[in-house]
């Protein structure tokens, strides 16, 4: 039923959950009271637990925007890999960028990026585009803080650090194979690329990208990077802290005080907090206080919708949950022909196919397959989400 509100009717994707939700737990005999009781908490446990990840994230994304640090990260990656090496440039920015801005908000900061390259008549702007365009939406939807996989992370009850960490490393594959792709499209569509300018032409475009960048006082790379690879490396080392506290011998190191100060500032709460706080005074050193302030709740309005939707989905997993529905499901998918693990990809790939968000097509097909999937018994199991209709896929590594 949530799936057929997705995608045939004008109903938002919210509504569509809560009510799938409210049917579910009726039909499955929870009675009025215990079915608001459950969408309650399960709404309220799952924004819980990411809901403060997903507004610290948005607004460090909204200060990256506005301050033109993605732009410094494209041109100073263009530079360092020189000529005839920018489609890998542009995927690499997609690939770090995308991190904290939403994707389709950086496609248009760093499209001018490209359409410049593609002015010299060296590049096809269809390569350019396609590389900066897969290297944005796998992390978009690979790796936290985006909202999508903290959505997923969330309704899974997933570690927000482990996604992170595999998340990056297994976006990595993809977007080299993006790449290859887009040097293709380059040999098989030789006719988009535009006609070579002259010196003149040339030097007057350099002149004048030149003159642009110097008016937008972009920030130096360093601090461009800073905000989004602090958080990072907290965590990262948060995880190592924990994972070796778990050896034999090594028990007591989860009570020394150093490990306790990495645990609390490797937290993703208090690590993208720093975050926000590196990006302000850093990012926009310059910008007074009320505008500031302005520009972080921009990036909090965006989160609104995304905040309610993932809770929803929350919700209906425990409705599923807890009436005993994703137990019945779980039985019947185990006798299928096919791997309980393509449930999500398969709901994914529908949902983003035809109603066109990643997000949504993310927290509904795990508001859908958590419950079943957590009822078959497996060491370790892999969720696949779909993230693009051009067939990237997401892995999502679930302990259970």
């Amino acid at each position: 039923m949530l799936v057929w509100l997705v995608l045939r009717t004008r109903v938002h994707a919210l509504i569509a959950m809560l009510a799938a939700a409210c049917i579910a737990g009726l039909l499955g005999g929870m009675g009025i009271d215990k079915t608001l009781s459950v969408i309650t908490s399960g709404f309220g446990t799952t924004l819980g637990s990411i809901g403060l990840v997903i507004g610290l994230g948005v607004m460090m994304g909204r200060l990256l925007e506005v301050s033109g640090a993605a732009e410094r990260i494209a041109w100073s990656f263009i530079k360092w890999l020189g000529k005839r090496r920018e489609e890998w440039a542009l995927a690499i920015t997609g690939y770090i960028v995308s991190i904290p801005i939403f994707v389709d908000s950086a496609f248009v900061i760093l499209y001018p990026v490209a359409k410049a390259l593609a002015k010299s008549g060296k590049r096809s702007l269809l390569t350019l585009g396609v590389a900066l365009a897969g290297g944005l939406v796998v992390t978009h939807h690979t790796v936290p803080p985006t909202p999508g996989p903290l959505g997923v992370a969330g309704i899974f009850n997933v570690d927000i650090g482990a996604m992170l960490l595999t998340g990056m490393a297994l976006a990595v594959p993809c977007v080299i194979g993006i790449v290859f792709y887009a040097q293709w499209l380059d040999k098989r569509y030789p006719d988009f690329v535009p006609r070579t300018l002259n010196a003149d032409e040339v030097n007057a475009a350099l002149e004048q990208y030149n003159k642009e960048k110097e008016q937008k006082d972009l920030p130096s790379l360093t601090l461009s990077l800073l905000p989004i690879v602090v958080p990072i490396v907290l965590i990262f080392l948060k995880a190592i802290c924990s994972t070796l506290a778990t050896v034999e011998g090594w028990s007591g190191l989860a009570t020394h005080p150093v490990v306790q100060a990495i645990n609390f500032v490797g937290s993703p709460v208090i690590a993208l907090a720093i975050s926000v706080l590196l990006a302000v005074y850093t990012l926009v050193p310059r910008m007074d206080k009320h505008t500031t302030a302005e520009r972080l709740e921009e990036g909090l309005q965006s989160a609104g919708i995304i905040l309610l939707v993932t809770g929803a989905g929350g919700a209906l997993g425990a409705i599923l949950r807890d009436s005993g529905a994703g137990q019945q499901l779980a039985e019947q998918v185990a006798n299928l022909p096919i791997s309980p693990i393509l449930i999500p990809f398969i709901v994914a790939t529908l949902v983003r196919l035809i109603q066109g968000s990643g997000t949504v097509a993310m927290i509904t097909a795990a508001s859908i397959s958590a419950p079943i999937l957590a009822q078959i018994p497996r060491h370790q199991y892999v969720a696949c989400r779909s993230g693009r209709n051009d067939g990237v896929a997401v892995l999502r590594l679930l302990q259970r």
